[in-house]
């Protein structure tokens, strides 16, 4: 494990309205908000970080909310289209009723893989799976008055990626990443990493004559994938760099080391360690109450916070 891509580690996606995307996320989907900074590139923005209540990798679902202005994303080719959460077995009822109650938009409940799953869209319409593993997930969840743990989301169980031609992407999960292809419906492809458990699944869905999409508000930003620590993270570089693709210079994202490239089907992929995780900077108790900045910004405070929308 320690030297492998241990499954996925964040998901990041892009939001209209801050304080929409703060009040689905915590009210309606039972998240907890593990950090709120801002973007290392756009400090006058938000960005949320949302999971269970350590911030475990695999757990963490980000947004750069960057205002209603900016034009509606597309699903389409060369985009991860689709983000899954397990969820406990039993739970799915309860959330379409949920969702119902606070006017999400949801499909009937379906079955892929022999698993069950329900569809649904957040209020910007980015794509969501409910699933209930084949085997329980052991994770514990965050709890709140509303959504306890008999129905909480316990972490990522997959992320779908649309492309006109798997091939190539599919190299890259099984010759870098150490993925393998599982099983295989109609033009789904289900890979799979033996290194973790949980948030361990990507599906490859091939559509030859699919438009490409349009990244933007609904839209995931980038996939990012797990390693144990930024030296792990390094031995990734190589092996990219082998394979012939561009890749960054290691990154200091503060709570992770990041390497961003784009694999061959379009989609931004992440590779980020576990260290030195989310309570570098504030105390497990304290994840996410505080306006945490990087430190290149934290003597403009005053007017950063002037800037940024209003959460309560």
């Amino acid at each position: 494990m320690e030297n492998r891509i241990n499954g996925l580690h964040h998901i990041t996606a892009i939001a209209g309205n801050a304080k929409r995307n703060f009040d689905f996320y915590t009210k309606v989907m039972g998240l907890k908000m593990i950090k709120k900074t801002v973007n290392f590139d756009d400090p006058n923005t938000y960005h949320f970080y949302y999971g269970n209540g350590t911030g475990e990798p695999g757990t963490v679902l980000t947004f750069f909310p960057w205002g209603d202005g900016i034009p509606q994303g597309r699903r389409g080719a060369r985009q991860a289209t689709e983000i899954g959460y397990a969820v406990p077995e039993g739970s799915l009822e309860f959330w379409q009723k949920r969702f119902e109650e606070n006017n999400v938009a949801f499909n009937k409940i379906a079955e892929k893989f022999g698993e069950q799953y329900l569809t649904f869209l957040d209020p910007d319409g980015l794509k969501f799976e409910l699933i209930v593993p084949k085997k329980a997930d052991t994770r514990t969840p965050f709890e709140t008055s509303e959504v306890t743990a008999q129905h909480a989301t316990l972490g990522f169980h997959s992320v779908t990626i649309t492309s006109n031609n798997i091939e190539a992407t599919a190299k890259v999960l099984t010759d870098i990443f150490g993925y393998r292809l599982l099983e295989q419906h109609v033009n789904r492809y289900r890979f799979v990493t033996d290194a973790v458990e949980q948030a361990a699944i990507v599906d490859l869905v091939e559509v030859p004559g699919e438009g490409v999409g349009h990244v933007s508000k609904g839209s995931v930003h980038h996939v990012a994938f797990r390693v144990s620590d930024d030296n792990v993270l390094m031995e990734f570089r190589k092996k990219v760099m082998n394979a012939g693709l561009q890749i960054t210079e290691k990154i200091d994202r503060n709570y992770f080391y990041s390497l961003y490239f784009r694999e061959p089907g379009g989609v931004l992929f992440e590779i980020a360690s576990d260290n030195p995780g989310f309570t570098v900077d504030e105390s497990l108790e304290e994840l996410g109450l505080n306006l945490k900045l990087p430190a290149q910004y934290e003597k403009y405070r005053d007017s950063i916070v002037k800037t940024l929308p209003k959460l309560d």
